[in-house]
């Protein structure tokens, strides 16, 4: 398998497709296309320089379609030939990146000068692009660590930059684990006795791990990246001596992606939900032909096996939070019986939150699942082992992501996982609830069907809210859901972990973390409010929902809570903000609906409303609050 395995290989024109986009009236449409292919170094380049030449994203609307993420790279090696890379990477990702890079080496120099290039640029993200070379302990050796220098010191040594560019930049950090180079004194016992460079960044790596998890900043673990293709693969010492790049050109295109797959996550970008075939996909075999017998999954055979494979790693996707879903051109009846009674299916029923099967185009299926779901299709992994059907879907839904799985199943499991669609840079309690929360949300849409109109459907829902200001309890969920929402998200302010801590003590800032449960279940998390005081008008700074509760009526619960405590806080007035992204569209007339009076803005791609605290009338939906 090539390096970016779950990519098609570009066509043999590639070359003269990029020229061409010149002359496109579908510009936009056609480079999704050619950054859909696992491109090289040197492709990645050609198609960074055309876009470039052509001034794309000078267009809002190009870019409007895309997360901005102005990202920050320092290096004690050469990073030149890595940015078109990463731009190109991060546009498959759907991130449009703006690099500032600093000169040959100057990590030490860049941080500790406020005024130094990075520190001046207000980058977004800095990535501390180091390899072993860097740091004391590896200074002029190959195998041996050196002398009087331990991974402790090397870790200071680091940490005194990362702090200094949090000092002088308020950028998070993103530090990499480090490789050890090919070489070996004593074989086996390179890794295991004191002195040896092997042992010490091993000891690094671990205290690295430790390190960021009291810190607002993010570990890119290039050791595993390295693993998986070989260390002996990663390292090119022709490139070192003749231009100090760090890694082979082969590697690049897969660094490159695993950074971005980080600014993706962090600007809400990982795939939510997996939607699977079933014939030769789940199983081998086509279960309306051969029957529960005739198809192979499980033990004792191989074939079956990677099936096997494939479905626990499915399985332990669910676990950590991601939804799955069935689209398969079958009747639904024989589609589900290998669930229900398979003796070797890992997957239930149970597991899968939206299950398709009937012989419409599976394009059309993908927006259903979407739909019920309340989720973007942008937000989708399609895996299917038929080229047709994947065409398809990658024709009429750009957005969704389409592994291309190799012919042998045995390569599925690790194809999936190597395309590490569902990076996150967090895990809470209610990520790893979040699949059973969208089961009973499916539950509710499907009683709302049966329900004789919308206010008894949502009364019988028993809902019950829970509100409480920001607090350390809930910032990382706070977090997330400011870094993550883009649908009901009223300016689409994006925060960090400090800055959430900042808010929970300001005596100039309101906040409303809320919760909502029901009959079917609990919701968590599912709406935040950051308001920010002048005098005795709070303006409403964020505003966020998750899509599960909307058309719940619960913005006109959260809109009561709001000006019951303005009442309490002496407040005459809140203002809020709306700010349109190309996602939002659905929050449009939300301050309007509620009630407020639009006023003017001082900014063109602002609306500001504005509603008296005295004149405000109550909404009183059927939710309870606690």
């Amino acid at each position: 398998m090539h390096k970016l395995s779950w990519l098609k290989s570009p066509p043999e024109n590639f070359n003269t497709l990029c020229a061409d986009l010149v002359h496109s009236e579908s510009l936009i449409e056609d480079i999704r296309c050619l950054i859909g292919f696992a491109l090289s170094m040197n492709q990645a380049n050609r198609l960074y320089k055309t876009i470039n030449k052509l001034d794309v994203f000078s267009n809002d609307q190009y870019a409007a379609e895309f997360s901005r993420v102005k990202l920050g790279v320092v290096s004690n090696s050469t990073v030149d030939l890595l940015l078109p890379a990463l731009f190109v990477s991060a546009l498959r990702r759907g991130v449009l990146l703006e690099c500032v890079s600093s000169d040959f080496d100057q990590v030490f120099q860049e941080a500790f000068n406020p005024s130094s290039t990075i520190n001046q640029a207000s980058v977004d993200f800095i990535l501390l692009a180091l390899d072993y070379r860097a740091f004391p302990f590896a200074v002029n050796t190959l195998a041996l660590a050196t002398p009087e220098q331990t991974s402790i010191d090397s870790l200071e040594y680091l940490k005194s930059i990362v702090h200094a560019f949090s000092e002088h930049s308020g950028a998070s950090c993103i530090v990499q684990t480090l490789i050890p180079p090919p070489y070996s004194i004593l074989g086996n016992l390179d890794g295991q006795m004191e002195g040896m460079l092997r042992k010490e960044i091993a000891s690094f790596n671990s205290l690295l791990s430790d390190f960021i998890k009291t810190e607002e900043h993010i570990l890119l673990d290039t050791m595993a990246l390295a693993s998986n293709v070989g260390i002996s693969h990663w390292f090119d010492e022709r490139q070192w001596y003749l231009s100090k790049v760090a890694m082979s050109n082969d590697c690049i295109p897969l660094y490159t992606d695993r950074i971005t797959n980080l600014l993706a996550a962090l600007r809400g970008k990982s795939k939510k939900c997996l939607v699977m075939d079933l014939d030769n996909t789940l199983w081998g075999g086509v279960i309306g032909d051969d029957g529960l017998d005739g198809i192979v999954i499980g033990q004792g055979n191989p074939r079956g096996e990677s099936y096997h494979a494939l479905q626990r790693l499915c399985l332990e996707y669910k676990k950590y939070g991601v939804i799955l879903a069935v689209c398969s051109k079958n009747d639904e009846e024989n589609a589900r019986q290998p669930f229900q009674e398979h003796p070797d299916m890992v997957l239930k029923e149970s597991d899968i939150s939206v299950f398709v099967a009937n012989w419409e185009d599976k394009a059309s299926n993908i927006r259903y699942i979407a739909n019920v779901l309340n989720i973007g299709t942008d937000a989708i992994v399609f895996m299917d082992d038929n080229p047709a059907e994947r065409e398809l879907v990658r024709n009429r839904l750009p957005e969704v992501a389409v592994p291309e799985l190799p012919k042998d199943s045995a390569l599925y499991a690790r194809t999936l996982s190597d395309a590490n669609y569902f990076e996150t840079i967090g895990f809470t309690q209610e990520d790893a609830d979040k699949t059973k929360q969208y089961s009973q949300n499916s539950e509710r849409q499907q009683s709302l069907k049966s329900s004789d109109n919308l206010d008894d459907f949502l009364s019988s829902l028993n809902m019950e809210m829970s509100v409480s200001p920001f607090d350390k309890l809930g910032r990382k969920r706070i977090t997330q859901l400011i870094n993550k929402t883009n649908q009901f998200n009223l300016t689409t302010q994006r925060y960090t972990e400090s800055d959430i801590e900042t808010f929970e003590s300001s005596t100039d800032v309101f906040t409303m973390q809320i919760r909502l449960l029901d009959n079917f279940g609990d919701s968590g998390m599912i709406s935040a409010v950051i308001c920010k005081q002048t005098d005795h008008v709070w303006e409403i700074d964020t505003w966020l929902m998750s899509c599960r509760v909307i058309k719940r009526r619960v913005e006109e619960a959260v809109c009561d809570i709001l000006f019951a405590e303005a009442r309490a806080h002496n407040i005459q007035k809140i203002i809020g903000c709306f700010v349109a992204t190309k996602k939002n569209s659905l929050v449009q007339a939300h301050y309007e609906q509620l009630g407020f009076h639009q006023i003017a803005s001082a900014q063109e791609e602002q609306e500001l409303w504005a509603q008296e605290v005295s004149e405000y009338q109550f909404k009183k939906p059927p939710i309870s609050i606690k």
